[in-house]
């Protein structure tokens, strides 16, 4: 019988993060200070984040940054994760090429996102913080941080999209099961939100919007801090557990990947499976590609510009080097939630300048077409994220089958679909529609970050 899974004990689960930061050729350009346009200091962003997390964004010189005990254990509920080989969908496919999915859909919130939530609720917990506030697009990452707040005794509440709010109605409820407290976004519960909504009052919000609202509950809330699923420099680190894990799954499977692909919100899984593989190309000289697949709809890295801009809406955050549609982008209501998002984490962005990694964007139909066939091959429904994965990681094994070469292709399997039926339902009944971003509407969105930049 042919070795399709290929598991680590719980003893193999990384005992330090891999900060890439520390071995990139070319450093990140400085997060600027938004009043005084001054590079940050870690305790510029205290008032925002926890104390850990803000001095984990700015380290430029630890390669690895030990992960504590505390969290180790909690990721012992699920990790490691199995790494899988495909056979069915390459038979299917009719391509020579090995391909490999890292399976994060078998964590307790259903996708990658708790690996972050549990390191920043215990740093919380650590530092004495009471509550703690977030956005969610998709609902993956709120109901991992409502998971996590749970487990360290932290009261959690999330601004979800409202979009999302009203398309995944099980989403909020994974996330009232851990007793989290809900509001759509925009909403009338900050200022940030009324100001949205006065201009627009049928505004269906965006993950910019929804950090600004979380932010402003976080700095006027009593012992309250700010966390983030996605973009930033400490989150993407956090996720680093998939990709140690699947180098030492792929020394089992006796193979080494020539192709890393993931779906590309704001990159926190494509940095957790890409940058551990990535720092054998810098350190190395290996030639494994990565490529980051995001939507048509919302493409910051395929036609974005790289230049500084604020994380969110109403400019509450510092200012990022990053590619960027623009903060004020207002992306359609497709359902891969979690990919609804105007920029590219930092890091991420000044690799993709500097040649390190590719974007390849998709429509909506082709990635869920994508994953109709990974569910009926391999038995996994994936989430609407993961299938731009997916696609991108059929369109390269068909690549292959033209050229009768014998690539080996890694992806990550960031999530499961099991709540997100209800796109599905609009993908076979023909409702579901493409969105695609016009040269006019991208000027107008990129303008917004074009003035920081003058």
């Amino acid at each position: 019988m042919k070795q399709k899974k290929f598991i680590l004990p719980e003893s193999e689960i990384p005992t330090a993060w891999f900060n890439i930061q520390a071995v990139m050729p070319n450093k990140p350009l400085p997060i600027l200070h938004p009043g005084t346009r001054q590079p940050l200091k870690a305790e510029d962003l205290y008032p925002i984040f926890c104390e850990e997390c803000s001095n984990q964004e700015l380290d430029t010189t630890n390669e690895w940054i030990p992960i504590p005990e505390e969290v180790r254990e909690q990721y012992a509920a699920y990790r490691c994760t199995p790494l899988v080989r495909a056979y069915d969908l390459e038979k299917a496919l009719g391509t020579p090429a090995h391909i490999y999915f890292k399976n994060e859909s078998v964590s307790p919130a259903g996708s990658h996102k708790l690996n972050s939530a549990l390191a920043q609720a215990y740093y919380a917990k650590k530092q004495g913080i009471t509550n703690i506030t977030t956005e969610t697009g998709a609902g993956q990452w709120g109901g991992a941080l409502s998971y996590a707040a749970k487990k360290f005794g932290i009261d959690c509440a999330v601004y979800m999209v409202k979009a999302s709010y009203n398309q995944k109605p099980y989403r909020r409820s994974i996330m009232q099961t851990f007793d989290a407290a809900i509001t759509p976004s925009p909403s009338m519960s900050t200022r940030a939100g009324k100001d949205i909504l006065t201009i627009n009052p049928n505004d269906q919000g965006s993950l910019g919007t929804a950090i600004s609202e979380a932010i402003e509950l976080a700095v006027s809330t009593p012992n309250c801090k700010y966390t983030l699923g996605s973009v930033l420099n400490h989150v993407c680190l956090h996720q680093t557990v998939i990709g140690l894990e699947a180098e030492k799954q792929m020394e089992m499977a006796g193979e080494y990947p020539d192709i890393v692909i993931a779906c590309f919100g704001g990159g926190s899984n494509f940095s957790g499976i890409a940058y551990p593989f990535m720092r054998h190309n810098i350190q190395d000289g290996k030639k494994t590609r990565f490529i980051a697949a995001e939507p048509s709809s919302c493409p910051k890295l395929t036609r974005g510009k790289f230049e500084y801009d604020f994380g969110d809406e109403a400019g509450l955050t510092p200012l990022l080097p990053m590619y960027t549609i623009g903060h004020t982008f207002k992306p359609a209501t497709i359902h891969a939630g979690g990919l609804r998002y105007h920029g590219a984490g930092v890091i991420m962005s000044q690799l993709m300048k500097d040649g390190f990694m590719e974007a390849q964007d998709y429509d909506q139909t082709e990635t869920f077409k994508a994953g109709v066939l990974f569910a009926r091959t391999e038995g996994i429904i994936p989430a609407p994220e993961s299938c731009h994965a997916i696609a991108a990681t059929i369109k390269e094994a068909l690549k292959c089958k033209e050229t009768g070469e014998e690539k080996v292709i890694l992806f990550n399997l960031s999530g499961h679909g099991f709540v997100d039926m209800g796109a599905y339902d609009s993908y076979f009944s023909g409702e579901m529609t493409n969105y695609v971003l016009t040269d006019e509407e991208l000027a107008k969105y990129q303008a917004s970050a074009d003035a920081l930049n003058q």
